[in-house]
């Protein structure tokens, strides 16, 4: 059984992407007020927060990266569409924004060369139009390229994320509605399964060997980084991040979360759709406070021969730490206040 709707919304979503490949100020301008509805609710990170329309888009959050990188480019190596459990019609889109870096942005201090920022956006469409935007950007990957990053070193590595292994991730239509289930059905359970600890037992009720390949990759965002296998999943992220906050899952009757499916790809947006207390050390160098905070995730998942093979996870770090009390920017301001201000005046884009 198959949908065009989801390849009808990925055609439409092309034309945005197609816009900011060759970045210039009236072409995506123009592409957003095509493609996104004047009252799209638009969630955007930390420290842009939540919008409304593409003129609120552009204006607050392209045109000051465009500023920065005056050579910025978009490469998308996901783009999958899906209908949720709740019917609404997603796509899901990940990849780079890319450019040389020459000017300050959100007061990172610039290179002078290439800086790569990841991006998981989610389009939420109702009759041909951008009614909601969930968007994350990997702030932080910037910071640590400019040498910057304020806060803790990463347990996981740093790295340029690469796309999926199979080079498929800007999956063609027609949908496929059973596949597309099935997708959605593994990584559901999954989830479920994963919930169960720490809360009823130890690492055996996850049950991980079921749902991951040997050799999957866990892309976490910057500040995290990435975990290879399953020992590294656990080493680098998951260990440090249940032994903070014992209570995950405790809170999953407060939060809503929009699965959806396409060919072998799987996505979740959620804002927020995780609910915890920080009540133990050891998680990304935060002291522990008792406080219960929510965090954003957009996560993609590639699977093969039945089990998940790459996961792709961006989580708004700089909201957890806002919510904790921890201004990052005020510290990343008096972390840089001994490097020269100012643009760097390098030719970008000429002989």
């Amino acid at each position: 059984m198959t949908s065009d709707v989801h390849t009808a919304n990925k055609e439409r979503i092309r034309s945005l992407r197609a816009a900011m490949y060759n970045f210039e100020d009236r072409v995506v301008r123009t592409a957003l007020m095509d493609l996104i509805a004047p009252d799209a609710v638009i969630h955007m990170p930390y420290p842009f927060g939540d919008l409304t329309g593409p003129e609120a888009l552009y204006e607050n959050c392209y045109a000051p990266l465009f500023a920065s990188v005056p050579d910025l480019e978009r490469r998308d190596w996901i783009v999958m569409g899906g209908r949720t459990e709740q019917g609404d019609d997603w796509i899901g889109c990940g990849g780079h924004y890319l450019g040389t870096f020459v000017a300050p942005w959100l007061d990172i201090p610039p290179t002078g060369h290439l800086a790569h920022m990841r991006f998981h956006e989610f389009y939420r469409f109702d009759a041909g139009k951008v009614v909601e935007i969930q968007t994350l950007w990997d702030i932080p990957e910037v910071m640590m390229q400019a040498r910057a990053w304020p806060m803790a070193p990463s347990l996981g590595l740093e790295f340029h994320i690469p796309g999926p292994a199979t080079q498929d991730g800007i999956v063609p239509g027609p949908w496929d509605e059973t596949r597309a289930q099935a997708a959605c059905d593994h990584i559901v359970d999954m989830v479920a399964y994963m919930n169960r600890h720490p809360s009823q037992g130890g690492p055996e009720v996850m049950e991980m060997d079921r749902f991951w390949d040997p050799r999957m990759t866990w892309y976490g965002p910057a500040g995290i980084g990435t975990g290879r296998g399953i020992a590294g999943f656990r080493n680098w992220h998951q260990i440090p991040f249940l032994s903070s906050m014992p209570d995950r899952g405790k809170y999953v009757d407060e939060l809503i979360y929009h699965f959806f499916g396409d060919g072998d790809y799987a996505a979740v947006t959620g804002w927020p759709n995780m609910n915890q207390t920080l009540t133990h050390d050891g998680w990304m160098g935060i002291a522990p406070s008792g406080k219960r905070i929510t965090m954003s995730s957009l996560d993609f998942w590639r699977i093969e021969k039945g089990r998940i093979r790459e996961n792709w996870v961006l989580v708004d770090l700089l909201d957890v730490y806002r919510q904790l009390g921890v201004d990052v920017f005020a510290r990343l301001r008096e972390f840089n206040k001994a490097r020269p201000g100012g643009s760097i005046a390098f030719p970008v884009g000429k002989p």
